[in-house]
Order: structure tokens, then C-alpha cells, then sequence
């Protein structure tokens, strides 16, 4: 049965969501917070600034007025950056409408606190929120496109994660119910920071066996972190896990790759994100991904490389023979 949705968030992300669910019926309204941004979508009826070409369908409107949105519907879907995530369940705080479940496709621990999102979800809004993430190997653009796509729904409660399912599911969108959110989120999170050293891999020359063995071994980073949170190794070898970390690991449509190929072919930081010129979730989750393995006392030899890249100026070079040098003393790839 269509639906009443409200997508918070009019990047790439927020904007594939809505059409994907505009076309399947539902009455979709996009929020977003710049209000000049928000005239020009309802003037082009297309996002040219992230998804040129993709129009919206005729059940998709757009929203500059976060309190009525959010009054209006009882199924929120956030795709706002991790850094702006509990900002905005804040301001969505006062006008939540009765019985409203929130979901969201924001991938990352939040900045400063170290909070997974589901924990950001639950203090902000109380602990009996319905809530769901959505997460899996997909990108934005193929989404808009309606190219097939298949990802997970996770949520503490079975029967939320069933109920979104079904409501987003399409024949080109694939969405199975599923538990294991943390697990989502932490995956979500690290294989932003492991692709970025892909692209590094890639942009300083070293070819596909060396980018295999870091998607390999960087899987093993993700499962000690899981351990920390109770997740079980199988939990990361789904969809959410082993299937997003390899997708993101190995597409140029991922801005975490791009980031690193840039790295990697010798421009800094500052270039590469300019070159970009959109938000790159590696960036945040390199350093929220250190403070929690460096107080946890956990060796994540790869992500630890891409933090000293990132913010202490290490030679992506340097970090590579770093990791090559570490191998061979320790008779194991990476430990």
C-alpha cells in the first residue's frame, strides 16, 4: 500500500531514496536545508547539482520546512552526513507525529562521541523509537537509475526492520529484514576508511593483487572492531559487510576511492576534497575509527595507516612500505 514519506536530506543519497520510492507509489516528500538548493530542485525537478539527468516523478514534491514535514508523516527516512545526524533527529525532536518509525542510510560514528547511529537514534529520541538503518552495497546514482540493488533493513525489532522492508522493496530493489545493525553500522562505517586505501593502493600503482589482499585483510579490521560490540564474524559477510566493503573498495562512483586514488597520485588532502566536492564519510570515520582501536588497544594496521595519512601528513608511499615492511616481520600479511 503507498505510503506518506518524508526523505530528510536532498544530497545524493536522500535524493536516490526519494525517486526510487516516488516510482514505486509512494508520496514522497524531500526535505532539505538550504533553501536556495530546495528552489532550484522544485524549479528543475531533477537534482543536477548531485544526480544530473535523474528526473523525479510526479508523486515526489520537495520541502524547505523541516517542522511540517516531519508533522505530516509518520515514516521519516534521514540521509543527512554522520556529522549532522544528531542535529538533525534535534530538530525533528519536537514535531515527531504519533507512531512515526525512523530510518535512515547516514553510514558513520558520530563525530566526537564515538556513538554508533542506532545509540545517536535512541538517546535523542528515547529508547522505545522505532527505528531502522538501511545499508548494503549500493550507490546512489545506480539507485536513481533503477538499475537492481539489494541491500539489508536492520533494526533491534524484527518486525520493524520486516515492516520497512516490505514498504521500500521493489522488484529492482531488494531489501531483506535483518538484526544485525550494529554490525551494519560499524561495516558501514570502516569500509569508507578501507577504501580509501584502495584508492591509494590503486593511485600509487600497485594493481589488483595488492587491492585484493587489502579488501581481504581489511574485512579482518572490521570483524576485531565487531568483536569489541559482541557482533559474531558471520555477521560481516553479507550484503552489509563483505558486499558494500567490496563495492565501495573497487568503483570509481565511490567518493572514499576517488579520495584515495588522489592520494595516492601525489595530490594532499586539501586537493583531493576539493577535486571531489562533495562530503567524503572516510575522512570522519578514519578518526572517530582511531580513538575507538587506539582505547580499545586494537592493531587495525590498515585504517591506523589511512589516519596518519589523513591528519598527520604521512606519505601515502611511506604508509605502504610501512605495512609491506610489517608483513614480512611478522610472517603474516598485516598480522
Amino acid at each position: 500500500m503507498p505510503k506518506k514519506i518524508a526523505v530528510l536530506g536532498a544530497g545524493s543519497w536522500g535524493t536516490a531514496m526519494a525517486i526510487m520510492m516516488a516510482r514505486c507509489g509512494h508520496q514522497i516528500t524531500l526535505w532539505g536545508h538550504d533553501p536556495a538548493h530546495v528552489e532550484k530542485l522544485t524549479q528543475d525537478h531533477c537534482n543536477n547539482e548531485f544526480l544530473p539527468g535523474t528526473d523525479f516523478p510526479d508523486t515526489l514534491s520537495v520541502s524547505g520546512d523541516l517542522a511540517l514535514t516531519v508533522s505530516e508523516h509518520t515514516f521519516l527516512m534521514v540521509a543527512v552526513p554522520s556529522y549532522a545526524f544528531r542535529e538533525t533527529l534535534l530538530k525533528c525532536q519536537p514535531h515527531l507525529a504519533k507512531d512515526t518509525i525512523l530510518t535512515w542510510v547516514t553510514k558513520g560514528f558520530e563525530t566526537g562521541s564515538g556513538l554508533l547511529t542506532h545509540e545517536v537514534a535512541l538517546e535523542t529520541l528515547g529508547e522505545n523509537m522505532p527505528i531502522a538503518l538501511i545499508s548494503g552495497p549500493s550507490f546512489a546514482l545506480e539507485v536513481a537509475q533503477g538499475l537492481p540493488t539489494a541491500v539489508i533493513v536492520a533494526s533491534p525489532d524484527i518486525a520493524i526492520a520486516t515492516q520497512v522492508a516490505n514498504t521500500i522493496r521493489s522488484p529492482r530493489f531488494l531489501a531483506f529484514p535483518s538484526m544485525s545493525i550494529v554490525s551494519a553500522e560499524i561495516a558501514g562505517s570502516m569500509k569508507n576508511i578501507l577504501a580509501i586505501a584502495a584508492g591509494i593502493s590503486d593511485g600509487l600503482g600497485y594493481g589488483a593483487n595488492a587491492r585484493a589482499a587489502l579488501i581481504t585483510l581489511g574485512l579482518t579490521e572490521i570483524v576485531q572492531l565487531g568483536k569489541i560490540y559482541a557482533c559474531s564474524e558471520s555477521s560481516f559477510l553479507g550484503l552489509a559487510g563483505m558486499g558494500d566493503l567490496v563495492l565501495t573498495c573497487t568503483d570509481n562512483k565511490s567518493r572514499n576511492r576517488r579520495l584515495g586514488l588522489q592520494l595516492g597520485q601525489g595530490k594532499t588532502v586539501a586537493e583531493a576534497k576539493n577535486s571531489i566536492g562533495q562530503e567524503v564519510e572516510g575522512i570522519h570515520a578514519a578518526r572517530e575509527v582511531h580513538a575507538i582501536c587506539q582505547k580499545q588497544s586494537l592493531d587495525v594496521p590498515i585504517c591506523s595507516q589511512v589516519y596518519r595519512i589523513l591528519y598527520d601528513g604521512l606519505s601515502p608511499d611511506v604508509a605502504v612500505r610501512y605495512l609491506l615492511t610489517r608483513a614480512q616481520k611478522t610472517g603474516a600479511p598485516l598480522g
